[in-house]
């Protein structure tokens, strides 16, 4: 599924960017709301992420004018003011969803995946292999039946690996994953939640290929 990233913080932008694809989509992004508007109104999208204070046309204005031309994609509004006035102006605009700043990667995707559910009329599929079982929909995970309790960090990386199952993973990109935009990336970290996460999960889970990174391939049952 692919999302149009409309925020012209370029490290705004990376960030979730990173983190939408870390969750599995595809991400196209958009700087200005010109450039949106096209984009949005041209194209097919699952979702729209899209910042209120863009240079030129604002982001209301854009919202405004893709509901006056029928495009009903889902819409996250996002805003650094946060006053409720806007959040009404908003949703009057035709917002589906509001994240004021500064939020937490965590629940925009969380809410990027409940906007889509909501309009596809979905649910979540599991995901995983050889006997473990993750619900990106109640966020928990299982192995061989039976429930695992892990961090929000730690469940950030596995799910990571999991979408990405049989890709190398490097450790600046699992950092980039589970770390907020405005919070220091550290891959040592990254480095003591895969030993927590192998203590919980068992180690043939997530494999490691020395000197480019980590893999889920999926332990395979006999």
């Amino acid at each position: 599924m692919q999302i149009l990233v409309v925020e012209d913080e370029a490290k705004v932008q990376r960030a979730v960017a990173k983190a939408l694809k870390g969750a599995g989509f595809s991400v196209d992004a958009a700087q200005d709301g010109e450039d949106a508007w096209f984009r949005a109104g041209t194209q097919s999208y699952a979702a729209i992420v899209l910042d209120l204070g863009l240079p030129g046309l604002d982001g209301l204005s854009v919202l405004k004018r893709l509901r006056s031309e029928g495009v009903a994609t889902p819409v996250l509004v996002l805003s650094a003011r946060g006053s409720w006035s806007e959040r009404v102006a908003g949703i009057k605009a035709g917002a589906d969803d509001y994240l004021p700043k500064p939020f937490e990667m965590e629940e925009l995707i969380a809410r990027v995946e409940a906007l889509i559910r909501r309009s596809t009329g979905t649910v979540a599929e599991k995901l995983g292999a050889g006997g473990l079982e993750l619900d990106p929909l109640s966020a928990t995970v299982t192995v061989n039946g039976q429930a695992v309790d892990l961090t929000q960090m730690e469940y950030r990386l596995l799910h990571h690996l999991v979408v990405n199952r049989g890709k190398i993973i490097t450790a600046s990109e699992l950092a980039d994953d589970i770390y907020s935009h405005n919070h220091e990336r550290d891959t040592n970290a990254v480095e003591v939640l895969i030993g927590r996460l192998r203590r919980k999960i068992g180690r043939d889970y997530v494999g490691t290929r020395r000197g480019f990174g980590y893999i889920f391939p999926g332990r395979e049952m006999p």
